[in-house]
This record gives structure tokens, C-alpha cells and sequence, in this order.
């Protein structure tokens, strides 16, 4: 047997001014066919799993690119165009191949090309001819549309927001296009078009009852695995909207019965998602007032996972206004700052200009007497079993509140980010973290309470009132009734 992997993805912020060229993907990850002899990060694990699996059947491995950008704006055309040609010289000097797996994150878009996941799909179809079987896992921020359907025999999406199960989707997706090449099943995917856009977290309900459901769809025999594709809301394109996504085998009637069926757990249930966010003045009111800290404060619209900037000072200006000390917050995008740190070295006391650098979603940059209280040259920080580079950073402490500056745009995922430069995370009264959601997993242990803001930025969690050019399908929180059909009046 022989195995073809490659990995190419990122998630585009349509709307974001931030462009995403090469350098993006170098600083964030980019392995020439060598990623399954680095150490993991959430869009190279697939490819070790695929690997391990692949050689303990003793099958050769064919191992090609391995790129990933930090999300942003759409991809520069010659760069993903160079990439994915790259892969497919790759799988043309392979051919003949029996399994094609391919690590994707469903939202990206180039110049040009609307749907890439879609695009390079469909090219790895043509070379490889029908028999071949074609695999991808997806991120369950994606867009499942049509061309993917059509190019792939199994595509799985993540069911966790924060994504911790990226290893064992990997390993669901190698088991079943593994059972297709040896025609042990006949995978078939059935779409339902839910004509939503907005966010799920499975932490809790409804989010985690979806999943639930979902893992007891999957018992039966004639079900192979059942994805909710959340779509990523910052993306303009035609197929924007959440979908569930069912693979059955050799069953297609059954997989649209269940596609339906989680469908309307979802549609029932859609009061529960997202309610109205405290602003920032009430989010730290409701912060200084718990019993018990510390208080996490969760800045979801500079979340750079969604293509934000990672720099706005929107919440610290406030902080800061009202005077409040025992803050801790991060991380801040300012390669600038993180270079006048390094240069002044630990210890120094210097003015420093913080933030607000790319453009109106960021706020007005602070400017700050800070000291320099710790310097990292390569700072990392947890990612589920995977690790994500943060580049140098430099802690700063002004008065009452200590800041993380990265010189490599990234969001907040876990507690040891802050705790590499030696700081007490159960000493602060208040920690703000640029995130959504994949912080969740690490601070919830930690966390007296936490508390989603509704701040300003480049993504605000508004569904409904997001500017939609290329999507003009009715949607959900946009219209009540998204399927009703229109008026003839």
C-alpha cells in the first residue's frame, strides 16, 4: 500500500487587511516534506498519526508539504497557487497511490480562488483517477461545499470547539479511508445546509449536547462519522453557512436521515448560542466584583485565530482609566515593542508604545513607562498535545498590570504562555486573553469565573449585522426563518 500526505490551509478572514503571503506560513509552519520529524502542532499531527498508522501496516509513506498560516486576509494567489502545485508535482511523481489524506482547514480562500480546499481537491481527483481514495480533515470552522464533496470520498471535520481532537479525527479519517481501499465500506456523504452563521462552544450546551448527539449517531453500523461544520462567520463566500456533514456506508438515505435529525437539534436549540456579551466597562465591573479570581476575560473579537490583529487596546485602555491593579493580560502583536524590550534587555525601564498599530479594529495605541521583567527568545505554548511558537516575547509590568508582548501573531491557548516567563497565574485578580474559545481548555482549571467580552474589534461576535457581499443566502440570527419561502405579494 502506499500513502500520499500533505497539508496546505489556513483560515481567511475575508474582511481582514492583514495579507497572508509566504512569510505567514514560514513563521507559522511550513515543512518541505519533513513536518512528521518535527515536533506536532495542530495542522502537523494529522500527518504523524497518518504516518504511524500508515508504516505499523507496513505501507510506504509519500510525504509533501506541510503548510499552514496564522488566519488573516486572503492568501497572496502565487503563493498558494506555488504550494498547491507543489503538492500535486509531488503526488504526479508518486502515482500509482492507493489513499490520498490531506490536513485542510475548510475556510481558505486566495486571490482568486474562492474555495482552495475545494480547488486543490478537485485537481488531486483528476490526477489520481476514481479508484484512488481521497481524504481530508477539516477544521469545523469550514465551508463544505460542493466541489469538496465532489473531489473527496471522506471528509471529517473537528467536533470540539476548543479543536483537543484533532489526533483522534486524524485517526477516524485514516480508519475509514482505510476500510474503503480495502472495500470493507462504501463511504457516502450527505450534506444539510443549516443556513446559520455563528459560533458553537462545546464546553457547554447546546454546543455540547450537539456533540453528544452527534458520537450516538455514530454507534449505529451504517454510520461511519458525523461532523458539524460550524462555517467561519468572517468569511465572505458562497458557501459560507454551517452544515452537518454525515458519512455513511454505503447508506446515503440513512446518512440524510441523520444529517436531518442533528440538523433540527440544532435548529431547536439555537436561542442557547451566543446570548448578548457584557461590554467592556460591565466586564470588568462583573470581574472586580466576583468572590473569587482569578476572573479570565475573554477578548473574542481580537482573537487572532479569526484574523484579527492580536493589538487591540480597547479593554487595557479601560483598565488602565479606572486603575486597576492585579491585571495580567496577553498577547499583544507588537514585533516593534518586543524588539525596543530585547534591545533595552531584562530589568530596563524604558517608555513603550503598546499596541494599537493595524488600523481602526486595534484602538489607539497606550503609551506606557513599563519595565522589563522577562525576555524569551523562542516562547511557546501548549496547543492540546501540540505545541504553537509565540516567536521572542517580552513580559512588561506598568503599575498594576503585567502585559505579554509576541513578536509571532498568535491567540491565547494555554496558561503556560504566561507561566514560561515565571509569573503566578493565581496571584492575578484579572487576566484577559486575546481568544475565543481554545483558551478554554487550559484556564478553565484555573479560573474563579470566566467571562466572554463583547469589545470592540476586527471580529465581533454581531452575526447578524456581518457585511456579506459574495453570501447572499438568508441566514440565521440574520432572519428568523431562513428557509421560509419569500413573499409573492
Amino acid at each position: 500500500m502506499k500513502v500520499f500526505i500533505a497539508c496546505l490551509g489556513t483560515e481567511t478572514n475575508t474582511f481582514s487587511p492583514i495579507p497572508t503571503g509566504y512569510e505567514t506560513f514560514a513563521e507559522s509552519m511550513l515543512f518541505d516534506g519533513d513536518a512528521t520529524r518535527q515536533p506536532a502542532n495542530l495542522f502537523s499531527e494529522p500527518l504523524i498519526v497518518w504516518r504511524d498508522m500508515a508504516e505499523a501496516m507496513d505501507a510506504e509513506v509519500i510525504e509533501s508539504l506541510a503548510a499552514f498560516a496564522q488566519p488573516a486576509g486572503p492568501t497572496v494567489r502565487r503563493v498558494y497557487e506555488g504550494f498547491r502545485d507543489r503538492i500535486l508535482a509531488d503526488l504526479k511523481a508518486a502515482l500509482p497511490v492507493d489513499m490520498v489524506l490531506i490536513n485542510m482547514h475548510g475556510a481558505m480562500v486566495a486571490d482568486g480562488y474562492p474555495d482552495c480546499e475545494g480547488d486543490l481537491l478537485g485537481r488531486i481527483r483528476a490526477l489520481v483517477g476514481p479508484q484512488t481514495i481521497v481524504g481530508g480533515e477539516l477544521d469545523l470552522h469550514c465551508s463544505i461545499t460542493q466541489a469538496m464533496i465532489g473531489a473527496a470520498d471522506v471528509l471529517i471535520t473537528f467536533k470540539e470547539y476548543p479543536h483537543i481532537d484533532g489526533r483522534a479525527r486524524a485517526e477516524e479519517l485514516f480508519t475509514i479511508c482505510d476500510a474503503a481501499r480495502r472495500g470493507a465500506a462504501r463511504p457516502e456523504m450527505s450534506v444539510r445546509d443549516l443556513r446559520m452563521i455563528n459560533m458553537w462552544r462545546t464546553t457547554e450546551a447546546p454546543g455540547s449536547t450537539i456533540v453528544s448527539a452527534m458520537q450516538e449517531a455514530e454507534r449505529r453500523n451504517d454510520i461511519l462519522s458525523v461532523s458539524f461544520a460550524h462555517g467561519f462567520p468572517w468569511g465572505d463566500v458562497p458557501e459560507a453557512s454551517a452544515k452537518v456533514l454525515v458519512v455513511s456506508d454505503n447508506a446515503a438515505p440513512a446518512g440524510s436521515a441523520v444529517a436531518e435529525d442533528i440538523a433540527d437539534l440544532i435548529w431547536q436549540q439555537r436561542d442557547g448560542v451566543n446570548g448578548t456579551l457584557p461590554g467592556v466597562a460591565d466586564a470588568v465591573q462583573m470581574a472586580l466584583a466576583a468572590p473569587q479570581g482569578p476572573v479570565v476575560l475573554a477578548d473574542v473579537a481580537d482573537n487572532a485565530g479569526g484574523g484579527a490583529p492580536s493589538d487591540s487596546t480597547f479593554i487595557l485602555s479601560h483598565l488602565l482609566e479606572i486603575g486597576a491593579t492585579g491585571v495580567l493580560s496577553g498577547f499583544y502583536w507588537d514585533p516593534v515593542a518586543v524588539r525596543f524590550c530585547f534591545e533595552a534587555g531584562e530589568g530596563a525601564s524604558l517608555a513603550l508604545r503598546i499596541g494599537g498599530k493595524c488600523g481602526p479594529d486595534s484602538g489607539q495605541p497606550i503609551d506606557l513607562k513599563v519595565t522589563v521583567r522577562g525576555l524569551v527568545a523562542d516562547a511557546k505554548q501548549s496547543f492540546g498535545s501540540a505545541s504553537q511558537s509565540m516567536g521572542r516575547a517580552a513580559w512588561v509590568s506598568s503599575g498594576g498590570v503585567d502585559l505579554i508582548l509576541n513578536e509571532n501573531r498568535t491567540q491565547v491557548f494555554h496558561p503556560d504562555g504566561f507561566t514560561q516567563f515565571g509569573l503566578d497565574l493565581a496571584k492575578a485578580k484579572i487576566i484577559v486573553v486575546k481568544s475565543t474559545q481554545h483558551f478554554h481548555a487550559g484556564f478553565a482549571p484555573i479560573a474563579g469565573k470566566i467571562i466572554y467580552v463583547a469589545a470592540p474589534g476586527a471580529i465581533p461576535p454581531d452575526f447578524a449585522n456581518i457585511p456579506f457581499e459574495v453570501f447572499q443566502q438568508p441566514f440565521w440570527p440574520r432572519v428568523a426563518e431562513p428557509f421560509a419561502k419569500p413573499s409573492s405579494a
